[in-house]
């Protein structure tokens, strides 16, 4: 079963977590080695939640684990040191305190920018008394909402043999997301401060995007999403698969989460979605398709 995830019911929780979500991946920012388009800073989902992965730290490994079956916060390393803390209803600033405080105790020394990125009116971890929420059943939920889709992306991304990014989860915008490229550069769009920074490398190379978001104040449903950036002439009007729609606020294919679950076969209907706005965005963009597919192997 696709599990429910109604936007109101969770949002509170969702926001909290975000918040907590980008205090770990700045750490992880500050410690690991630029990869293109900021692959580096991204998390991956995982069989008991979400993980950073490996992190660089004085030539050893840090990871961080977000346990969603046991919620739990995990601090492993390769010399041998391990804590935890639990994650439960509590502000921001406790979190952070109890984050950082966890960190030097295992000999962890590292200075992040303690305000968050990519939100409206950021309140600076240390005195986020805001953001309080957390709810078990709703973080289980929209976990395992990740795990299935991560299966459908992951199929989705064998026949393609250019560059692509693995199936990442974004803390900065809080989706789960994977990329493909042509192989074209273009002229990242402009933006001022901290977004100007990430769009300078993050949008440098002409790409077709697909994710899975859970829902935000100015798009209060969780959905499905893809575009190709640059947007070619003629994208707002390409023929979609059922229920899905071009957001011109977005600027990007929609289709919505309960279209899918709604569904008899939801991996179905996701995977015509990513096929269908892929090949037609593609066609109108003049990407070289035999170049850049290859035939699947099957192995037995």
């Amino acid at each position: 079963m696709w599990p429910s995830l109604p936007y109101k019911k969770w949002k509170d929780t969702k926001n909290t977590l975000h918040m907590w979500m980008q205090i770990i991946g700045k750490v992880k920012l500050e410690l690991s080695p630029f990869l293109n388009q900021w692959w580096e800073v991204a998390f991956y989902v995982s069989a008991t939640g979400i993980t950073t992965g490996k992190i660089p730290y004085n030539g050893e490994l840090l990871q961080i684990d977000f346990d969603f079956q046991k919620h739990i916060l995990i601090f492993s390393t390769s010399w041998g040191k391990q804590n935890t803390l639990p994650l439960k209803p509590q502000t921001v600033a406790t979190f952070y305190g109890q984050f950082t405080k966890t960190l030097k105790s295992m000999g962890i020394d590292v200075s992040i920018w303690p305000t968050p990125v990519e939100v409206e009116n950021p309140i600076p971890f240390a005195k986020d008394t805001t953001h309080l929420s957390y709810d078990n059943k709703y973080v289980e939920q929209w976990w395992h909402i990740l795990v299935k889709t991560i299966v459908v992306f992951e199929q989705f991304r064998t026949s393609f043999r250019g560059k692509s990014s693995p199936v990442q989860f974004y803390w900065g915008s809080f989706d789960l997301n994977s990329t493909r490229f042509s192989g074209k550069k273009v002229t990242p769009p402009a933006y001022r401060g901290t977004m100007g920074k990430i769009m300078k490398y993050a949008e440098n190379e002409e790409n077709f995007a697909f994710g899975f978001w859970p829902g935000d104040e100015k798009f209060p449903h969780p959905a499905f999403y893809s575009y190709l950036y640059p947007q070619p002439s003629g994208f707002d009007t390409i023929s979609l698969s059922d229920g899905a729609s071009f957001n011109e606020k977005l600027g990007e294919c929609i289709l919505p989460y309960e279209i899918v679950i709604k569904s008899n076969t939801p991996e179905k209907v996701l995977m015509h979605f990513l096929d269908s706005t892929y090949h037609e965005s593609a066609k109108l963009a003049k990407w070289d398709m035999k170049a850049l597919h290859t035939e699947v192997p099957v192995i037995h």
